[in-house]
């Protein structure tokens, strides 16, 4: 197979290695940049990717994957080469450190809140401190995780405090009978459980602001929203246990108290152990509707689909349709993995089981489905 200089990879070690051969490896020991032949589905293989009328997975031995929005993806012509490598790197980032969850032994939802802890940390995404601004010029924040072995979930919605809602998404899972809480109670129960507490100035960021003025600017009247986004992560562990999460600052400009699809599950999080471990990213509204990651689990279970099938009909034929874009990527516990989308690109990047990781952050790496 010939090089695919659009991928960028990173390599650990030789060979291909089993998942408990992964787990021992020391994230970046022996490291080293290069494209790699046959570390993913090329771009001609994405434009090609229904040839026959059966669609493809993106790749095989996965263990953990991210994403970091849908329709959000960088141009060539528009990034610096500074600008790329910062966004490969917090992808980057965030799948190390879900490796080395995994590589102590740690189960797939400890490896997604701390992917996705690393992605709310990061202001280049919108989550936690890179998240955009409502209407109002405040911030909410929603996050949610899921349990594929027993599809135990917890999510918050509308937080405005909680520096990691992702964390505190687990925390409603593992410490309260409930799965969603919202607003000022959510934000009460995560520091009354100890997660750091921020102001609302925390999660300022010039570029957020900046996206807002501009939006107030073109908006007068017509309801329209630029700079939407998520982050999300799904993995399966050492037991093949699926785990899911999502987190997002929602839509620039936003009404106040508007919640996405990114806390609600079956909508924006899914994760069953016999099906598929899906995080969404797009329009929420649509997602919502459709119950996008739901519905992926349910044609897999009770259509007899394959996971890259399921996930197509979903994002491309269906959500489409109901009047939105927006992409998922989606994880089973053979480590199959596939990224969807019919948005202009997503930024997503994933790790396989000999240590080889795969960003991809250009619109041109990855082509909208048709």
């Amino acid at each position: 197979m010939a090089r695919n200089p659009a991928v960028r990879t990173t390599c650990v070690g030789a060979g291909a290695l089993s998942l408990a051969a992964l787990l021992a490896v020391v994230p970046g020991s022996g490291a080293v940049s290069a494209d790699q032949p046959g570390a993913a589905e090329p771009v001609a293989a994405r434009a090609a990717q229904t040839a026959g009328g059966k669609p493809r997975p993106d790749a095989r031995h996965v263990v953990i994957a991210v994403h970091g929005g849908a329709g959000t993806a960088l141009k060539r012509e528009d990034t610096t080469p500074a600008q790329e490598k910062a966004y490969r790197d917090g992808l980057t980032e965030a799948l190390r450190a879900g490796q080395k969850v995994l590589r102590k032994g740690g189960s797939s939802v400890a490896a997604v809140e701390a992917a996705v802890r690393r992605l709310e940390d990061n202001p280049l995404f919108n989550a936690g401190k890179g998240a955009v601004f409502n209407e109002d010029a405040g911030h909410e924040l929603d996050a949610s995780v899921m349990r594929g072995s027993d599809l135990a979930a917890g999510a918050v919605a509308g937080v405005r405090n909680v520096r990691n809602p992702v964390s505190a998404a687990r925390l409603v899972m593992e410490k309260t009978k409930h799965v969603l809480l919202a607003g000022e109670g959510a934000d009460d129960f995560a520091a009354r459980n100890g997660l750091p507490t921020v102001t609302q100035d925390y999660y300022w960021t010039e570029k957020r602001w900046q996206e807002l003025m501009k939006a107030k600017g073109r908006l007068k009247g017509s309801g329209e929203t630029l700079t939407q986004g998520t982050v999300g992560a799904v993995a399966v562990d050492g037991k093949r246990d699926l785990a899911a999460a999502t987190s997002t600052g929602g839509l620039t400009n936003k009404m106040a108290g508007r919640v996405g699809d990114s806390p609600v599950v079956g909508a924006g999080t899914y994760a069953k152990n016999g099906t598929v471990a899906a995080s969404a990213t797009g329009a929420g509204e649509v997602f919502l509707r459709g119950a996008a990651t739901g519905t992926i689990s349910n044609l897999i279970e009770f259509g007899g689909r394959d996971l890259a099938g399921a996930a197509y009909e979903v994002l491309v034929k269906r959500l489409p349709h109901l009047g939105g874009t927006g992409g998922v990527i989606a994880l089973n516990a053979q480590g199959v993995f596939d990224a969807p989308h019919s948005s202009e690109g997503m930024l997503h990047g994933y790790l396989t089981e000999d240590g080889r990781v795969v960003t991809k952050v250009f619109a041109d790496e990855t082509p909208a489905n048709e």
